[in-house]
């Protein structure tokens, strides 16, 4: 029967992409096998409830085979026809060119550039050990499932799957399989031409078991292959390397690269259909056969769905306060009173050690928030410091070590998102969010209430130089669709960010902090007043000359340009916008309120490209801001040179006001 599933997959897949024109039908002719062991038989899931928690969790890291992953969820009985199936890749359909989650019933990431979806299957992995220490009894096991990755030779290539990889051997992720779709071709060429290391033993020396030659058109090798998987190891990710031929069954484009991303074509499909045994005049043919079997398959899987939620409810029952806890963590329910808001700080403090003192009283009343660093926790402030680490061993703990790897702390903190029930941030410097852009987006786009902390958010950072000193990232960071970006000015305005990050269950923010010391503005901040994105710092009792808008460090300096501009009789209004896309989003009348009317000269002060604010204040004449690298030497005075003093600005306004009244 298996080998009959995998037929239908073969031949429903090479339709839809033929219809579409358009397509990757390599991937799903070659592990047509693969899908059928694991949804046919190995994985638990109920495809009428796609969100029970404790289902099996299956990532196509690969996600241009896409339509594999459709075809499997519509045989299942997932809410995917096959009308959806006919229109794949087409506006509006759930099925498009690559999985994207949230979209399509059953897809449980959003995938599309390689690599990224092993590592969110790193997170799901640890997500999973850490929820079933922390809910688990000697009686009932509320979280026992396991996460499957689909991967082939370009996420093998892919820097991120290293850095996850490791890490998940250094955990001992042994609910982790992987599935290695080794065909030994990529969209160019064969890999003979670029990747001939050795695989298996590069996943050894990460302390993952290794499940070598298996051929991956058996279906009793697969099967043993993912049995194997599931037997006690030493608590070890798994690996099983499946060989396979892209485009297996296609008369002239098996094993080649032509079958990697474009239709066979109609004598190609006729002749594939012919040699697998599909009637080559019915398209979109599935027998009644399979769906029999995937009708009698859905009843059992729905009875193991039950069968663990009366479980579920006996152990709710006897643990009333596990059950508090798991709800908080599921719904990231927020205490209706946040203690933080009344810690108190010194007149001048680093927003990076606000922060940090913060999500410590954050941590003391919030479970589920869990997290860490790129090995900078003593310089980001991040470490929880009444809670335990996560190591092999022991995961009922708050605090993560990433080590030195960005881009798979970000991926895998999507990761955790994505398997609900606790809620990840991660940090490092601003200048590194570069590497962990992709995930950035990525966590954008699935709506992912990840928290990523960046400090060192400018060229105030001194004496580590150019390489150090981010320019252009916090303007990258702001175009990025769904990305909340704050950059706080100081305390105040921090405590006010953590209390809208909190509130902001759906979609990543971006949390910009300085190194340096900022004095406070105002001893207490109205939190409506900092959520419209932009506010009145100072303003002075006459109608203003000038409107100085800042975000972050340099509401500071605009403080201090405006007390040498009224020295001159330049009447000044400061603004701090530590939000430009909330404050943007304010109707005309707030954002006039506050900037003033015409005829008012409009200025703005950041250590950085800045090139957003034009649009955002469309009557800006004077931006103050940073288009070349900085340099090394003590930050205050890297800022003078490069223009940021206040003398130097307050010159350039007077300047500015003197050619307006001429």
């Amino acid at each position: 029967m298996l080998n009959q599933v995998a037929k239908i997959i073969r031949g429903l897949s090479v339709d839809a992409i033929e219809k579409a024109n358009s397509g990757h039908p390599g991937l799903p002719l070659g592990c047509a096998e693969i899908g059928s062991v694991l949804f046919a038989e190995i994985m638990k899931y109920d495809p009428k409830e796609p969100d029970w928690p404790n289902r099996d969790r299956f990532i196509l890291s690969a996600g241009h085979g896409s339509i594999f992953l459709y075809v499997l969820l519509h045989l299942s009985g997932y809410d995917v026809t096959l009308e959806d199936i006919k229109n794949f890749r087409q506006i509006g359909s759930v099925t498009p060119g690559h999985p994207e989650y949230g979209y399509t019933p059953g897809v449980e990431v959003t995938s599309g550039p390689l690599g990224q979806g092993l590592a969110n299957g790193v997170g799901m992995a640890l997500a999973e050990k850490m929820m079933a220490e922390k809910f688990n009894t000697d009686k009932y096991n509320i979280v026992d499932h396991y996460t499957y990755v689909l991967a082939s030779d370009g996420c093998m290539m892919e820097g991120i799957t290293s850095e996850a990889a490791s890490l998940a051997g250094h955990w001992g992720l042994e609910k982790l399989v992987v599935i290695y779709d080794q065909n030994r071709i990529s969209l160019a060429s064969g890999t003979d031409l670029t990747f001939t290391e050795s695989v298996a033993d590069r996943y050894r020396a990460y302390n993952w078991q290794v499940i070598e030659n298996v051929n991956g058109h058996d279906i009793d090798e697969v099967r043993a292959a993912l049995m194997k998987a599931r037997e006690k190891n030493n608590n070890k990710p798994i690996l099983i390397m499946a060989r396979t031929h892209i485009g297996y069954g296609a008369p002239t484009k098996q094993d080649s690269y032509t079958a990697h991303g474009a239709p066979l074509g109609k004598e190609e499909v006729e002749g594939l259909k012919k040699n697998i045994g599909l009637p080559i005049d019915v398209p979109f043919y599935i027998s009644d056969e399979v769906k029999t079997y995937f009708k009698q398959k859905e009843a059992e899987l729905r009875q193991s769905r039950e069968k663990w939620e009366e479980n579920f409810v006996s152990w709710s029952e006897e643990f009333p306060e596990k059950k508090k806890e798991w709800e908080e963590g599921i719904y990231l329910k927020v205490p209706d009173k946040l203690d933080f808001c009344d810690v108190n700080f010194d007149e001048k403090i680093a927003t990076r050690s606000a922060s940090g003192k913060i999500l410590n009283k954050i941590a003391e009343k919030i479970s589920y928030i869990i997290g860490g660093s790129a090995d900078l926790s003593p310089s980001t402030k991040t470490y929880l410091n009444e809670f335990p680490e996560v190591q092999k061993g022991s995961f009922n703990a708050r605090n993560i070590r990433f080590g030195v790897r960005e881009h798979a702390m970000g991926a895998i903190c999507n990761g955790i998102s994505l398997h609900k029930g606790l809620r990840p941030y991660c940090s490092t410097f601003l200048i590194f969010s570069d590497y962990m852009r992709p995930t950035i987006r990525l966590a954008a786009m699935m709506n992912l209430p990840v928290v990523y902390i960046f400090t060192h958010d400018s060229i105030y950072v001194g004496e580590d130089g150019p390489t150090h000193q981010p320019i252009e990232q916090l303007e990258s960071l702001r175009v990025i669709p769904n990305l909340k970006v704050i950059r706080p000015a100081d305390s105040e305005e921090v405590k006010a960010a953590w209390q809208v990050i909190l509130e902001r269950k759906e979609g990543p923010t971006a949390l910009i902090l300085s190194r340096q010391n900022l004095p406070r503005l105002k001893q207490m901040l109205d939190i409506s007043v900092f959520k419209k994105g932009g506010y009145i710092v100072y303003d002075s009792n006459n109608k203003p000359d000038v409107v100085i808008s800042a975000s972050g460090s340099e509401v500071q300096t605009a403080l201090q340009v405006k007390e040498i501009l009224e020295k001159n009789n330049i009447f000044c209004r400061v603004v701090s916008i530590p939000d430009r896309e909330a404050f943007a989003k304010q109707d005309k009348n707030y954002r006039e309120k506050v900037l003033g009317g015409a005829n008012i000269l409009q200025v703005f002060i950041e250590t950085a490209t800045g090139q957003g604010w034009y649009e955002v204040i469309p009557q800006l004449s004077l931006g103050i801001f940073i288009r070349r690298f900085g340099e090394s030497g003590p930050g205050n005075e890297v800022a003078r040179n490069l223009g940021f003093d206040a003398e130097k600005i307050s010159n350039k306004i007077i300047e500015k006001i003197s050619l307006k009244n001429k």
